[in-house]
């Protein structure tokens, strides 16, 4: 091949890279302009009820709601009402009453069905659902404090082997340049919104086997990008660590704007986002998409780690994550390696965010930044820079995300995880796989 042919081959690849960003942009104008929109206020139709015992007000009765755009938890007030605003019209609501929370002896009775204090709604056309339950003397159908923690653990694991995932990107892009990207949670939304155009009923409307891995695809073409046109420029001109995380922070809030403007600030669903739960054993259930799920994220999980020691390419990242100095000097091409490592860290978030839509369920502008503080927090619990400590950093993180809603309120169970890490690190700075490192 004639100098003058690999020249032109060289340049052909950043136009063919931006042509299929291009290509990517152009198809989300076309989701934003034929997808109906969503409205300007969040959450705007409701769900309401009454908790009443024998014409009496019950106050204090917690409840729940599962259903697009999360789990929400709400008290009923000194008339026994209770409401909640939800996004999505159209959809199944689960509707739950803790009766921990009613007074001694009294719990939701119906003859006729085993679990009364569980209802399943639609949200109607109209935006608007009441939901009453009918209290009386009766026996509770209480699960033990076990069955619930087993069921809990089941999830954590679920939810940490997805967060794993994009952990690990997270770590990588940290390990090999030093940068700590807080736009790496608009890389994972970015993977969940490309999957809702590719698949969604109001887009293209692709068959899953082809859309979830293109969509996973544009993902890591997205951190291919992002390397070019902004952190490579950056590292050759030598800028700073402090000025690298402000450009993240800078432009994790770019991306989820620009997210915002396109799909709105409502809760969209991809296919098969609503099918029923398996009983596995004992009170534990999941659906098929969870059992799916949890087994794509072993599978890659563990083709990731054969790469990372087995490969050529896999082991001048750890070298280059261990001394970049030392391996650029022993003939590793480092922005050759960084460039894969983007490449790599933007596929795992864009199949986090396949499977956290799953997860929520449902896809929202910001549903990358909800988890972000999660992914530092596994990285940090792990150790910086190690992909096996991410990886039980993650898991670790998780289990107790999932755990702690038995103790605390479901909208606290963030912080539980973020408390932990910060005990942690009081007894061991480094994490629980990092290596000690001299400061000063």
């Amino acid at each position: 091949m004639s100098p003058v042919t690999e020249v032109s081959m060289r340049a052909a690849r950043p136009r063919t890279v931006f042509a299929l960003f291009a290509l990517f942009l152009v198809l989300l104008g076309i989701f934003a302009t034929s997808a109906p929109a969503f409205a300007a206020e969040d959450d705007p139709y409701r769900i309401s009820g009454n908790v009443q015992l024998d014409g009496e007000p019950l106050e204090g009765v917690r409840l729940t709601i599962d259903g697009p755009g999360g789990l929400q938890e709400v008290e009923t007030d000194e008339n026994g009402q209770w409401r909640v605003g939800v996004p999505e019209r159209g959809e199944e609501y689960v509707i739950t009453l803790d009766e921990n929370t009613l007074p001694e002896g009294i719990a939701v009775v119906d003859d006729e069905d085993d679990t009364p204090n569980v209802k399943e709604v639609e949200m109607s056309q109209g935006g608007r659902v009441t939901v009453n339950f009918f209290i009386g003397e009766g026996e509770r159908n209480v699960t033990g404090f076990f069955d619930q923690l087993v069921q809990r653990l089941v999830q954590g694991i679920s939810f940490g082997l997805m967060l794993a995932l994009a952990a690990v990107g997270l770590t990588l892009v940290y390990g090999t340049t030093g940068i700590s990207n807080f736009a790496h949670g608009e890389m994972v939304t970015f993977g969940a919104v490309a999957a809702l155009i590719l698949v969604g009923p109001a887009s293209l409307a692709l068959p899953w086997w082809l859309g979830f891995p293109v969509a996973v695809i544009l993902s890591a073409v997205l951190g291919l990008v992002l390397d070019m046109i902004i952190w490579r420029p950056l590292r050759r001109r030598r800028v700073g660590v402090v000025q690298l995380m402000i450009v993240s922070i800078g432009l994790s809030l770019a991306m989820r704007y620009l997210f915002q403007f396109f799909i709105g600030g409502g809760t969209a669903q991809l296919p098969f986002s609503s099918t029923p739960k398996i009983p596995l054993f004992g009170v534990v259930q999941m659906s098929v998409i969870d059992m799916v799920s949890i087994g794509i994220s072993i599978v890659v999980i563990v083709a990731f780690a054969l790469w990372l020691t087995r490969s050529k390419l896999g082991k001048a990242t750890r070298a280059i994550s261990d001394n970049p100095s030392l391996a650029a000097a022993s003939g590793i091409d480092v922005d050759a390696v960084v460039r894969v490592v983007w490449i790599v860290a933007g596929g795992l978030a864009g199949l986090a965010g396949v499977l956290y839509a799953y997860y929520r369920p449902g896809i929202r502008w910001d549903m990358g930044a909800q988890v972000l503080l999660l992914m530092f927090a596994a990285v940090v619990l792990g150790g910086l820079g190690t992909a096996y400590g991410a990886l039980v950093g993650a898991l670790i993180v998780g289990i107790l995300v999932e755990a702690s809603s038995l103790w605390i309120p479901a909208d606290l169970k963030f912080a539980s995880a973020l408390f932990i890490l910060i005990v942690i690190l009081l007894f061991r700075p480094q994490g629980i796989l990092g290596r000690r490192e001299r400061i000063g």
